[in-house]
C-alpha cells in the first residue's frame, strides 16, 4: 500500500474533518463541531505557509492521517519554536508508521524555517499516544497547560 505524505490544502478539509472528530472523541477538553473545525483548518491553510503547516497522509487519494504545526517565538530559548497539533491517524491505518512520517514531515518543515524545538500537548489519559511520543524521543516537561476563554 502506497502512502503519500504531502501538504494539505483547502480541498482536503472535508477529508480532515472526520479525523478531527476522531481526535476530539478522546480529548476531554474539546467538542467536535464541524463548522468550527473547518473554519480553523481554513485559517491554518490561509497564506503562504511560512508560519503554519498542515501535512496529510493519503492512500488511494483518501486522507488517512494529518498533523498541523504553527511557529511561535520562545522567550525561554530566544528563538523560534513550533507547536504541533492535531496528529491523528485513521484507526484502520495505525501501526504502519504514518504518525512517525507525519511528524518527520513537520520536523523537516520546521527545520527549513529555523525552528529549534517542537512542543505538543497530549491528553493525559491517551496512554497509547503518550507511549508513541516517548518512543519518538519526545520528553515530558513539568509544565501544565491552562486555558482561559476570552
Amino acid at each position: 500500500m502506497e502512502i503519500i505524505i504531502r501538504d494539505g490544502g483547502v480541498k482536503d478539509i472535508n477529508g480532515m474533518l472526520p479525523l478531527l472528530e476522531q481526535l476530539f472523541a478522546i480529548e476531554a477538553d474539546f467538542n467536535f463541531d464541524p463548522e468550527v473545525q473547518a473554519r480553523g483548518l481554513r485559517m491554518m491553510l490561509d497564506g503562504c505557509g511560512k508560519h503554519r503547516a498542515v501535512k496529510v497522509a493519503c492512500s488511494k487519494n483518501k486522507i488517512i492521517g494529518m498533523c498541523t504545526a504553527q511557529t511561535r517565538i520562545s522567550t525561554a530559548q530566544g528563538k523560534i519554536s513550533a507547536a504541533v497539533e492535531d496528529l491523528v491517524i485513521n484507526p484502520a491505518y495505525k501501526r504502519l508508521g504514518i504518525g512517525t512520517r507525519l511528524l518527520e514531515a513537520v520536523e523537516d518543515w520546521a527545520k527549513k524555517r529555523g525552528v529549534i524545538s517542537l512542543s505538543l500537548l497530549a491528553d493525559k489519559d491517551n496512554h497509547k499516544g503518550l507511549a508513541f511520543y516517548k518512543a519518538g524521543n519526545w520528553r515530558p516537561t513539568s509544565l501544565a497547560c491552562w486555558i482561559k476563554s476570552i
